[in-house]
């Protein structure tokens, strides 16, 4: 198969086609949203391989990936460090400054940016970014602010479809499938 197979809503891929910053969540979009502790109280995280591999084309398409999250544990840190992803606000309830000030950082607008988030701390950062997305278990106004509420649930792949939204409306998509086709 030498034809991407994918196809967005015109009035998503314009409302991205300038996107040159992503926010997203932690628990709820990368992840499935669920808690697990060991014994020992230690919190243990699953994360999608498919998701990761969205972030990493995200990047690769000189689309910057930025983690903003309420907490902070050594799983996260250990699969953004694999990942590649360098920019990273941990421990935060109050998004919108941290995603300001990246912006800032970053010389970018919000005209620029998209957001994906699945609850209330989300939704300031969401409200403000070009384009919104929520997974379809997120909550009610999470998904009712969204531009697109992805197929795929949080954690099972709804962070790639989020970033593959991104690369077909920045036109790296098709360039990026190839190079892997090839």
């Amino acid at each position: 198969m030498t034809t991407p197979a994918l196809n967005f809503a015109p009035e998503l891929l314009l409302r991205a086609q300038d996107v040159r910053v992503a926010f997203f969540d932690v628990d709820g979009v990368l992840t499935d949203g669920g808690l697990y502790f060991t014994e020992a109280g230690e919190t243990i995280k699953r994360f999608s391989t498919l998701d990761g591999h969205g972030l990493k084309l995200l990047a690769r398409a000189g689309i910057t990936p930025v983690v903003i999250t309420g907490r902070d544990s050594a799983p996260l840190r250990v699969r953004l460090k694999a990942l590649g992803i360098e920019h990273a606000v941990f421990g935060t309830e109050d998004k919108l400054p941290a995603a300001q000030a990246m912006l800032s950082q970053l010389g970018l607008s919000w005209a620029q940016a998209a957001a994906m988030g699945d609850d209330w701390p989300d939704l300031p950062v969401m409200q403000r970014a070009a384009l919104a997305c929520a997974p379809p278990h997120g909550h009610a106004e999470a998904r009712a602010l969204a531009h697109h509420v992805t197929s795929a649930a949080g954690g099972h792949g709804a962070a790639r479809e989020f970033c593959d939204l991104l690369l077909v409306a920045g036109g790296h998509y098709a360039r990026l499938f190839k190079e892997t086709q090839a």
